[in-house]
């Protein structure tokens, strides 16, 4: 009899449910179906047209688009970054639009309510670039474990203080295409590395479908586990842990051990150590130690078998009871906190946290995202997201053409080491200055070299008292290290601040002799509005460096109108296009030009998403400023992919959406946005069903 007082609440409840299912409905035949039968399925479901194979013809009903969310989500990018209809096509009217945009994110929401599923995130092994931090962080080493050469920019004399909340006006960096004596520095002897794992198509170099872990490979840590433990450099003067783990004990050695394997076990496998685990470990000492093995050598094999563990390996989400989303344990939730923003393992700090169940509070969420955002290990992020995030490697391989930019080659090195510097170092400030991220975009300083000051035009004033700001050689193990200086400048012409135009992005999407504009436009698409167009099709050919016969007094704009002459070609030109062209006043290496070799003047103007006129870069920065909150959520989406080493789904757009609205509130501060991702709803849930979990993880 006790289910009568809430059966009211029960009618109440399904009636609202019923109600907003009607009112949708109601939606879906007065704003939807219209809008796809009078502008979308010409092209996409009429008389077997079917373009980008989307048939919208086949979309009769409500439960037909609430029955897939990713549909809904690609037609909700397309109508709102104006990619469809086509320019020639029937155009939606505004007002029109914008209803129909926002009853799709209703729409949206509701296809989600009570079976949201977060794209399953599997089993990945930590990168090359995690793996040797977590080991310098379990060891508390004082020196590199082995040499990274995709930390693209080195850092000396440490100017990287985030606890001051205070960027260095000058500060002395190193780059990596500087030659091997960037490689120079104090590190465990006789310690190879695995190879370099490469940025993943789709995002970063975390992503979890790209760091699978092959019998190959796994022999290859079981040998780099040993070759650490065992290099002769591994000692205590190196090893901050050496006398509360590899010392042997004065007192019970039994106890002591087990204390000390407890505690090593459990920051090792991000989780306290199971019971038959820790057995395993305490007994295989016992029986060394019974053979006359000396302590510390068996406290090695212990150490190594611990970063060979696929516990030790491995990142994975814990299987979840149901077949939707869970929220994900305070020991995921370390782990995904420490491994975004150190690129580690977590502390003690955090792990205690975990241990008592308080991580997951959103207060102690917050102070240990404060916490952890000024700390110095907070350059590993900056080692590894901005570089990949611009896609600065690129730049590695660029040649322009030594004929026409003889000044790009100097000495034995390039401009780009100078180039790659810049953007990097602009990050690292607005990062830990918290600053608005449209810095990013229209930034009113930046850092730079003599010689990119050079590059850029400036004329320099006489050399100041102070520090060398030329290239310098620093003493490191015998040999020189090239050390460049950058000083921190205000930018005063508004063409060349931020990262959009700066002479890194220009030289790595230009060829050897010109600009390529779809390149930069797609560029751009990607990068900074996270919207990345399809790949061209496979038989549409190159445009050739030079003009060809007859076609020299041509624009490079004229040159390029054949591409959209074909149809497959179109859509993505009216979306590339403009943003490539904005550019065009920089040249190939970032110069700048008002007109071509053939003296016809350079042609840029444009309009962004189809209602930002601009006739100059600096009215395009205006256009991309008006639109920062389509920034602002497309960098969010860089960040939390990142951050969750997975591709975004449906269920992730509405986290999204508030991300972006709570980062715009406080003036788009970039700390902002990163504390709001900790603390959205992706961050903090996994979809992990037992039906499909991964294989247990041996030890």
């Amino acid at each position: 009899m006790s289910w009568l007082p809430i059966r009211p609440l029960l009618f109440l409840l399904l009636f609202t449910r019923l109600s907003e299912t009607a009112l949708c409905e109601d939606v879906f035949d007065r704003v939807i179906a219209p809008v796809l039968r009078q502008n979308c399925i010409q092209c996409h479901g009429e008389n077997d047209k079917v373009k980008g194979k989307v048939n919208l013809f086949e979309v009769r009903s409500l439960a037909d688009l609430t029955d897939d969310p990713g549909l809904i989500t690609d037609l909700i990018d397309v109508i709102d970054f104006e990619e469809m209809p086509p320019e020639d096509e029937l155009q939606i009217e505004p007002e029109l639009r914008k209803k129909f945009l926002a009853e799709l994110e209703n729409i949206l929401n509701q296809s989600l309510t009570g079976k949201k599923q977060f794209t399953q995130a599997p089993v990945r092994r930590m990168n090359r670039f995690q793996y040797h931090n977590a080991v310098t962080d379990l060891f508390q080493l004082n020196c590199a474990v082995f040499t990274l050469p995709e930390r693209m920019m080195r850092e000396h004399k440490d100017y990287f203080q985030p606890a001051t909340g205070k960027m260095a006006d000058y500060v002395l960096v190193g780059s990596r295409p500087l030659g091997k004596s960037q490689l120079i520095e104090k590190r465990l002897a006789g310690v190879a590395p695995f190879p370099q794992d490469l940025r993943a198509e789709h995002g970063y170099d975390n992503q979890g479908d790209h760091l699978s872990l092959s019998p190959l490979l796994m022999e290859s840590f079981l040998q780099l586990s040993r070759s650490i433990t065992e290099s002769p450099d591994f000692t205590a003067k190196n090893v901050g842990i050496w006398n509360e783990f590899f010392q042997k004990p004065t007192g019970d050695i039994k106890a002591e051990t087990a204390t000390r394997l407890d505690r090593f076990l459990t920051r090792a496998f991000r989780r306290p150590v199971e019971k038959q685990v820790l057995s395993r470990y305490t007994n295989y000492i016992e029986e060394q130690l019974g053979e006359n093995v000396p302590y510390t050598d068996v406290m090695k094999l212990i150490a190594a078998a611990a970063i060979a563990s696929p516990k030790f390996l491995y990142l994975y989400d814990e299987s979840t009871e149901a077949d939707g989303p869970e929220v994900v344990s305070n020991f995921d939730l370390a782990s995904r906190l420490s491994f975004f923003l150190w690129g580690s393992i977590p502390d003690g700090e955090l792990i205690e946290l975990a241990v008592r169940g308080e991580l997951r509070n959103p207060s102690v969420l917050t102070s240990q995202f404060n916490r952890m955002i000024r700390d110095e290990k907070l350059k590993r992020f900056c080692d590894a997201f901005p570089a990949q995030w611009l896609q600065l490697e690129r730049i590695i391989s660029s040649t322009p053409s030594r004929e026409h930019f003889p000044d790009f080659y100097f000495s034995k090195y390039r401009q780009s080491m100078h180039m790659m510097i810049e953007p990097l170092l602009l990050f690292e400030t607005v990062l830990i200055e918290n600053l608005p991220l449209i810095q990013l975009i229209d930034s009113d300083f930046t850092y730079r070299s003599d010689l990119l000051r050079k590059a850029y035009g400036e004329t320099l004033p006489p050399p100041a008292k102070g520090p060398n700001r030329k290239a310098k050689k620093r003493q490191g193990g015998g040999s020189a290290v090239t050390v460049l200086g950058f000083q921190r400048l205000p930018v005063t012409d508004r063409r060349f601040g931020g990262v959009i135009t700066n002479a890194a992005v220009m030289t790595m999407t230009s060829g050897p002799e010109r600009t390529q504009p779809i390149t930069r436009g797609a560029w751009l698409a990607g990068v900074i509005f996270n919207n990345p167009p399809e790949p061209p099709p496979a038989d549409v050919p190159p445009l050739g460096e030079k003009p060809s016969a007859g076609e020299e007094h041509l624009t490079l704009r004229e040159r390029l109108s054949m591409h959209r002459e074909r149809a497959d070609c179109r859509g993505c030109h009216e979306q590339i296009d403009p943003l490539g062209f904005a550019l065009e006043n920089f040249g190939p290496v970032g110069n700048w030009r008002e007109k071509y070799e053939n003296g016809r003047d350079v042609d840029m103007p444009g309009t962004l998403f189809r209602k930002h006129d601009f006739a100059d870069v600096v009215e395009f920065k205006d256009a991309i400023l008006s639109e920062k909150d389509r920034f602002t959520r497309g960098f969010a989406g860089h960040l939390l992919s990142f951050a969750l080493g997975r591709k975004l789904g449906p269920a992730d757009q509405p986290a999204l959406d508030r991300i972006a609205e709570a980062t715009a509130q406080d003036n788009y501060r970039i700390q902002t946005l990163m504390m709001e991702l900790i603390l959205s709803e992706p961050f903090l849930h996994k979809t992990n069903p037992k039906s499909s979990s991964k294989p247990a993880l041996a030890n």
